[in-house]
């Protein structure tokens, strides 16, 4: 068993803590902020191993178990596993372990399948979501009773892409907007984001889609998962009642001197307190 601080049950402004591969899960951190200004959050990137993608299930659910222990450890009374690799090979070994609600991530096919008119989706994803239960799981149970096809790929490239800023004159943005449109020609209505970094891409992604094929829709399942925080929170009566005014913690298992400023310009947050945690 994975056991937090014992009192924090007494305490309801203890964090909320947030793991991702790198700091593409504070694309979820927004929408949780946003949805809950009360709460304090603790972020933990593991940048020493990023991307989780291409790694195996068993690296994937080693890597996270190590995370979550350091979470709890810190005193976060929720988690949200912010990875959806993360989700696909370890989700339920964790609920299984640990003494914390635990939120993860699905791509979000469920609603892909109720948006599209031409029965054609395609899931965005690294190679490890992809290959995941919790992916298949859904495509079985909801895409393939709807007579919807899924499409799914995996392009290594994109989260570094996104780890290193984004840069627009970067071939990883040529090779977005190329499979953006041989899905388009396809008949794709609807492109599930099935990476947390990925929805930091989403705005540059919508300009061309807008110019091009306007009745293609991008979608991501943030909102969604800080709605379920949120439910989580008034259920076990363990949100926050007074308002946060301290920064997000950031921890990261290997600083770089672009790491902050990258984190601060996807978060827009002004300050982030960054710490090495490298035990």
């Amino acid at each position: 068993m994975i056991n937090q601080r014992p009192d924090f049950k007494d305490d309801p402004t203890t964090p909320i803590g947030v793991f991702d591969s790198g700091v593409g899960g504070l694309s979820v951190y927004l929408h949780l902020k946003t949805l809950m200004p009360n709460e304090r959050f603790i972020y933990y990137a593991d940048t020493a191993n990023v991307p989780y993608g291409g790694k195996s299930g068993d690296e994937i659910l080693l890597l996270t178990l190590k995370a979550v222990a350091r979470l709890c450890k810190r005193g976060c009374k929720l988690i949200v596993i912010a990875c959806n690799s993360a989700s696909a090979h370890a989700l339920k070994a964790l609920r299984e372990r640990c003494s914390v609600p635990i939120v993860g991530l699905v791509p979000a096919v469920k609603p892909a399948c109720s948006l599209t008119k031409t029965r054609q989706i395609a899931v965005l994803a690294t190679r490890a979501t992809l290959n995941g239960y919790l992916l298949n799981d859904v495509i079985n149970d909801v895409a393939k009773p709807q007579g919807v096809m899924v499409h799914k790929h995996f392009e290594p490239t994109l989260v570094p892409w996104v780890e290193s800023g984004m840069p627009i004159d970067s071939q990883v943005a040529n090779l977005l907007i190329r499979q953006t449109k041989q899905w388009a020609d396809m008949g794709v209505d609807v492109i599930v984001l099935g990476c947390t970094h990925y929805p930091f891409f989403k705005e540059f992604l919508q300009t061309f889609i807008q110019q091009e094929n306007p009745d293609v829709q991008l979608i991501d399942s943030g909102l969604a998962i800080a709605q379920r925080v949120k439910s989580l929170l008034d259920f076990f009566n363990i949100a926050s009642p007074t308002p946060n005014t301290a920064p997000m913690q950031l921890y990261a298992t290997r600083l770089d001197d672009d790491l902050l400023a990258t984190a601060e310009k996807l978060s827009g947050e002004p300050f982030i307190e960054l710490i090495n945690y490298d035990e």
